[in-house]
């Protein structure tokens, strides 16, 4: 019988002085043990990390999305472990990001329930589509400026293939641009990480390890949303051409990201062999084309049914 979850968001809206004191604790503590792993244990190298600095102090009540690749199961918390130590404890955590997380994975019982959640993670369930209370969730917290981190493929990507994005990241820049909120959305790629915390048993975290982290610039939306606006899209078709619009800036940065790797490196790494995900480029060839129109295109089309069960 699957654990009852339905308690998770109330709570998280309503937190009360003890569970804020608790949650405030936890995040603090894991970005430091995180930094740890990455900085100490293993060896980390951040590309362009003033772009994320920068977004850390933003102007209040500016919304902040950032969306990377997703490897293994320590992708998050630990990315965040290249933040300085003052982000990372400063407020006791609550400047820290929400992330969604899987129900069926990190919320199956009691205790890991409550300790996902006091680390900021919300759950959501896979294939019920961009209208649920983890999406709904997540863009009130935007709209209050706060930031959300996204894995946008939806899983952990052990084979590292190519993977469609699921439209929630559509759905959260859309309404946050219709309430006058347009965030801040920052790509992120990392390689590495799953050699840190490897996706086959032992499920163990390792040392002596390479991790790569790449910042991009913040995604362009601006031109893309006013004519989705003027062009009266519907919804679908909007969360569509952000989505695509947000999917080709990360391409973009991993193959970016590859290049400064074998330049660093004098070769191809290893790390890249086999892999398909590394053939697929980007859709549109140049960063802000007009994709409002491309979607529309009906050999590319995919029902609503289908494209509503993602997140």
């Amino acid at each position: 019988m699957a654990y009852d979850i339905t308690w998770i968001i109330p709570r998280l809206r309503s937190p009360g002085r003890l569970w804020t004191c608790a949650s405030s604790i936890t995040v603090a503590v894991v970005g430091l043990f995180s930094k740890f792993i990455v900085e100490f244990l293993n060896k980390t190298t951040v590309y362009n990390k003033e772009q994320l600095t920068a977004a850390m102090k933003r102007p209040p009540g500016v919304p902040l999305i950032t969306v990377s690749n997703h490897h293994s199961c320590f992708d998050d918390p630990g990315l965040w472990g290249v933040l300085d130590t003052g982000v990372l404890a400063g407020s006791m955590g609550r400047r820290m990001r929400w992330s969604l997380a899987a129900h069926d994975i990190c919320f199956t019982n009691a205790l890991h329930a409550a300790f996902f959640a006091l680390g900021r993670c919300v759950p959501v369930q896979r294939g019920a589509g961009v209208y649920q209370p983890a999406i709904d969730f997540c863009i009130e917290r935007l709209t209050k400026g706060e930031w959300v981190h996204i894995f946008p493929e939806g899983r952990v990507n052990v084979s590292k293939e190519h993977m469609r994005f699921k439209w929630g990241v559509g759905r959260m820049i859309a309404e946050c641009a219709e309430a006058g909120r347009a965030p801040l959305v920052l790509p992120i790629w990392h390689e590495g990480m799953d050699a840190v915390l490897p996706n086959t048993e032992p499920y163990r975290l390792r040392a002596g390890n390479r991790v790569w982290l790449a910042v991009g610039q913040p995604v362009p939306l601006a031109n893309l949303l006013a004519r989705l606006k003027e062009s009266n899209a519907s919804e679908e078709e909007t969360r569509r051409a952000i989505t695509e619009r947000v999917q080709n800036e990360l391409i973009r940065l991993r193959m970016k990201t590859h290049e400064a790797l074998k330049r660093a490196l004098g070769v191809a790494p290893a790390l890249l062999a086999g892999r398909t995900d590394i053939l697929t480029q980007p859709t549109d060839m140049h960063g802000d084309s007009d994709s409002a129109h491309n979607h529309s295109n009906g050999k590319e089309k995919e029902t609503e049914r289908e494209k509503d069960k993602d997140i």
